[in-house]
């Protein structure tokens, strides 16, 4: 079974960047759409920014500071992240999808210290 793994998520000081990536198990298996969510403690799980084929999608609070980009080859994602604010502590989850499948990662926990 195809599985998604996340990775980069690390102490960082306020205003600092960080590049997260998620992969898949396996390039069997193709995906319409990829997304990374997160989850800060004592709130629910929000969609931060998703790419579907050419188009990308950003929640409002972080447009201009985060950029979502795939491999699709290598069925691979990546989210940078740049003028990081505490608020944006949280884990970070990959997010994959096609007609069929929906996949999540387990979580990468990204705190931004002030």
């Amino acid at each position: 079974q195809v599985q998604l793994a996340e990775s980069g998520g690390t102490l960082v000081p306020a205003g600092g960047s960080l590049r997260l990536s998620c992969s898949a198990s396996s390039n069997t298996v193709s995906f319409d759409t990829m997304a990374w969510y997160r989850q800060a403690p004592g709130k629910q799980r929000e969609l931060v920014a998703r790419i579907m084929g050419s188009r990308t999608d950003y929640k409002d609070s972080v447009k201009g500071r985060f950029t979502i980009s795939s491999d699709a080859a290598k069925i691979t994602m990546y989210l940078q992240m740049n003028s990081l604010k505490p608020e944006d502590t949280a884990v970070y989850y990959c997010n994959a999808r096609n007609t069929v499948l929906e996949l999540w990662g387990r979580g990468t926990l990204v705190t931004v210290s002030s």
